[in-house]
């Protein structure tokens, strides 16, 4: 995992800056209950996303375990962050409203994972709703081109179980309480790869599924990407999913 702490000064402009966090705010407002409410916004880095999550009668409070992505964060929202690990909320029980994070889940374990889903219900007040993206890692290899379509049966075999695949977390979160309410999408603008970049990248195997793959699997792959048209163009950028999860009344 990387280190936060360090990567926190370059975080929002290698990560889609302004851009990709309006589109994300406004794809969680949908979910979002409205009115007078206690938003707690976990993992929030550098509140680029949860200061656009607030609006007149809603507070909102960022929690992260990184001090560096914290520093950041507490200008953006007026100093209400405190340092938190997901997996042990500094909340007491049915304090809040609704809890989001993006971009979390998939960074942790089984164990890990479960456990923030857990925390989430734990500090939701009945009728609170929950928003967490899910499948962050397969949005790439979903959008539909020709690349992806090249890619996806060679990918299919090698990749592990995910913890944030949609149907676990809705599972998970069932047993705390919680049931599917709704979902919402948002894209991560300029992150469409082109088949040069795919090819180069799979053809590194330096980790992940690619790295697990036959050879010559692998040197097929390379070739058909090679030979799809317009080598340098980008494909449509992926598109990430939010679900929402509302805790029973």
């Amino acid at each position: 995992m990387l280190d936060y702490d360090e990567e926190a000064a370059n975080y929002d402009r290698t990560r889609g800056g302004d851009a990709r966090a309006g589109l994300a705010a406004a794809a969680l407002e949908r979910l979002l209950p409205q009115g007078p409410a206690v938003l707690a916004d976990l993992a929030c880095g550098t509140g680029i996303i949860t200061t656009r999550l607030r609006r007149p009668g809603r507070r909102v409070l960022g929690i992260d375990p990184s001090a560096g992505m914290a520093r950041l964060a507490a200008p953006r929202l007026d100093g209400a962050v405190v340092l938190g690990d997901g997996t042990r909320l500094p909340l007491p029980d049915a304090s809040v409203d609704a809890v989001t994070t993006v971009w979390l889940l998939h960074l942790l374990d089984e164990a890990g994972s479960a456990a923030v889903i857990a925390e989430a219900a734990r500090v939701l007040r009945p009728g609170g709703t929950f928003v967490t993206t899910v499948d962050r890692l397969g949005a790439p290899y979903n959008t539909g081109c020709d690349a992806a379509a090249l890619i996806g049966p060679v990918r299919a075999p090698h990749v592990r179980p995910q913890t944030d695949a949609p149907e676990r977390v809705v599972r998970v979160a069932a047993a705390h309480g919680l049931t599917s309410s709704g979902r919402a999408t948002f894209t991560m603008p300029g992150q469409g790869r082109s088949p040069r970049v795919w090819r180069e990248r799979i053809g590194a195997r330096d980790g992940g599924w690619a790295g697990r793959a036959d050879a010559a699997a692998i040197a097929a792959l390379t070739d058909g990407l090679a030979a799809l048209p317009d080598q340098d163009r980008p494909r449509p950028d992926p598109v990430h999913t939010l679900v929402a999860l509302t805790k029973d009344a």
